[in-house]
């Protein structure tokens, strides 16, 4: 029967019994793959071969070969379970020399069993990357959160590496074939999930699936249920998924759009989103992983076609919103996913963009009407699903989830609206009256249509409700969060940017992402040499490696909300600067203009402050740093007390000073 987890695994004893046909031949009928090249089917002979000589003298353990890591799409080489220790070892035949990028890849290995892998908590984990043909170095032991640091190896010395662990260290016994088939549970970045889906894994295959997180798949299954009926009884539909920061809206919508993207059956989708960084960082690392994803099976794509083809799965909302301008042409989708639908441009906001750039002079649409007229246009059925997230709403002119509504009992009553009882929240109705909102419409509740668990902070499913509790001055609510998050998710705040990049790098290894954050209104952070205008790629800033300036692993360049709205790190700094200062026990809003910090009046305009901070402190999966500057008493600009609020606030409600 084939093997699911491994290509071949056996006790040690049996490996060294069996002849290299024989376990050369159990790997290949494992692999699925159409077809395997000599040069791998060379790299496993030669490994066996290696592997047989270095465990001559070991009397247990299991030997396990490509091992797989789904989350990341990979499988690591050979993994030797001995003395009740995990060692995962990474070959690179031929090499002379240990590289930096081994070093993290084998490294992530293990802490994303580390982080994923039920069987893995509690075990001691050693990565070992063996560079062939390279010169012998010492093992320097050095863990951290029971995982050792990588160690160094050549094709003569890995059972030394083996044994000095082993000899250090007495380790509870556990069952070795079960910690091989343990759950794994794995939560990936947007990046990362995006890459597997495209790959053609399911969403089951990448995310978790224990109980103690609402599943993915169930709101992916109700979704196509309602696609499914609506397409049987010829019906339009609007569904609005909702759910907290980083809940997984935008992977759901990945997911949908991925599964019904066949032309041939009438069902094409698209992925539409205003987010112009999220659509450039995603298609941009598409295209990178296809062409090489093609370079490993010996096929040559260029990046510009990779990229071309990319650029038809995910498109920019407003691109496909002007092709229909003017026009009756009928969209090729039937199934439209409109990503952060609460972005959506107000009729002002549009109107006055078609005047003064597309030349129209009247445009009598709100971007949620007019995108919802697209679809309309569908004689039979249609389907559009909005993702929506609560208290994201950054930017001048957009409109929130009320002008879908409004939209809909203007123009397209007869539409079914799916949604869930959580959307009666002043995050989403923004004033408005539920009942108001949803008078007159065809509306039918669906529970499974919200997402109420984290899965961007995997370590835990109350950052959001903190980070609120913060924003909204619920000081005991707060306190009563932190202590609960602070020993699986460390946040820290610092009034020295130097500690806090200390702190961030420490706390990261492989190649865990980290970067620096502020508010695009963050102007006085530039004495700090923060700026918050540069302007960057953000593709580079985000998968762009550790040796790499443009990267965020340089903690030079900064991205701002509108860069970082849908996306995520590992690890964030977020430098707050004096536009949202806590004063006399509230929060106070400004904008800085000329020379000077100007109030904020409008009351939109505060909730979009109140908002980049929340979007601000939402976006790192493992933990988080904060830098407040002192300030300055000769710069009339930056007050020390403007910024002594903020900080005493943060510490009251607890959070750790370094």
């Amino acid at each position: 029967m084939r093997s699911l987890k491994a290509y071949y695994s056996a006790p040690i004893v049996q490996f060294l019994r069996q002849s290299d046909a024989e376990i050369l031949g159990i790997i290949h009928s494992n692999d699925i793959s159409a077809e395997t090249m000599i040069q791998q089917r060379n790299t496993w002979e030669f490994q066996i071969h290696i592997l047989k000589d270095q465990l001559d003298s070991f009397v247990d353990g299991r030997v396990i070969f490509e091992y797989t890591i789904p989350r990341m799409g990979k499988r690591v080489d050979t993994i030797v379970l001995y003395h009740n220790i995990i060692f995962l070892i990474e070959f690179k035949c031929g090499d002379t020399e240990y590289r930096q990028s081994t070093f993290d890849q084998v490294y992530d290995y293990a802490l994303d069993l580390r982080n994923f892998q039920k069987e893995s908590h509690n075990k001691l984990l050693v990565p070992i990357m063996v560079s062939t043909r390279a010169a012998a170095v010492s093992f320097d032991i050095h863990e951290h959160d029971r995982v050792i640091e990588p160690l160094r190896c050549n094709a003569t010395n890995i059972a030394d590496a083996i044994k000095t662990v082993a000899a250090c260290y007495q380790e509870p016994s556990f069952d070795y074939v079960q910690w091989e088939n343990s759950e794994y549970l794995p939560t990936p970045t947007i990046i990362e999930a995006a890459q597997a889906l495209y790959r053609g894994h399911n969403v089951q295959d990448i995310t978790r699936s224990d109980a103690g997180a609402e599943n993915l798949t169930v709101t992916t299954n109700e979704i196509n249920r309602i696609i499914e009926h609506s397409k049987a009884n010829h019906r339009k539909s609007i569904c609005f998924v909702t759910g907290v920061p980083g809940a997984g809206k935008t992977l759901v919508g990945l997911n949908i759009a991925i599964q019904r993207s066949d032309a041939q059956q009438g069902e094409h989708a698209v992925f539409l989103s205003g987010n112009y960084p999220l659509v450039t960082v995603l298609q941009e690392a598409l295209a990178r992983d296809k062409v090489e994803q093609e370079k490993q099976h010996g096929k040559r794509i260029t990046k510009r076609d990779a990229l071309r083809s990319a650029s038809a799965f995910i498109q920019i909302i407003h691109k496909y919103r002007d092709s229909f301008v003017g026009n009756q042409n009928l969209p090729p989708e039937r199934v439209a996913i409109f990503d952060e639908a609460q972005r959506a441009w107000t009729w002002n906001m549009i109107e006055n963009f078609m005047a003064t750039k597309k030349g129209v002079a009247v445009f009598p649409y709100s971007e949620p009407e007019f995108l919802i007229s697209t679809m309309d246009r569908h004689q039979d059925w249609a389907v559009i699903i909005c993702l929506v997230g609560g208290g994201q709403e950054i930017n001048t002119g957009e409109a929130g989830l009320p002008e879908w509504f409004d939209s809909l009992y203007r123009s397209f009553s007869s539409w079914d609206v799916y949604i869930t009882p959580q959307l009666n929240d002043e995050e989403y109705c923004r004033g408005r009256s539920w009942n108001s909102m949803l008078s007159g419409l065809n509306i039918f509740e669906r529970d499974k249509l919200h997402l109420a668990t984290s899965v961007r902070s995997f370590r835990t499913p109350d950052l959001a409700a903190f980070v609120k509790a913060v924003l909204d001055v619920d000081i005991n609510e707060a306190k009563m969060l932190y202590q609960r998050i602070k020993d699986k998710y460390p946040i820290v705040v610092s009034r020295d940017l130097n500690n806090a990049k200390t702190w961030v790098r420490n706390h990261c290894r492989g190649t865990t992402r980290y970067g620096l954050l502020a508010s695009s209104g963050g102007l006085r952070l530039k004495p700090q040499g923060i700026f918050v205008k540069n302007e960057i790629s953000v593709a580079n800033w985000f998968l762009n490696s550790k040796d790499d300036v443009r990267s965020s692993y340089m903690l030079e360049d900064v991205v701002t909300e509108f860069d970082i709205q849908g996306l995520e790190l590992d690890y964030s700094l977020v430098a707050w600067d004096a536009d949202y200062r806590y004063i006399n026990g509230k929060w106070t809003y400004h904008r800085f203009v000329g020379n000077s910090w100007n109030r904020v009046q409008s009351d939109e305009r505060r909730l979009y402050l109140k908002n980049t901070y929340r979007v601000l402190l939402t976006r790192a999966r493992q933990g988080m740093a904060i830098f407040v500057p002192y300030g300055s008493n000769y710069d009339h600009t930056r007050k020390p007390a403007w910024y002594d609020g903020t900080y005493n606030y943060l510490v009251e409600v607890g959070i750790e000073v370094i």
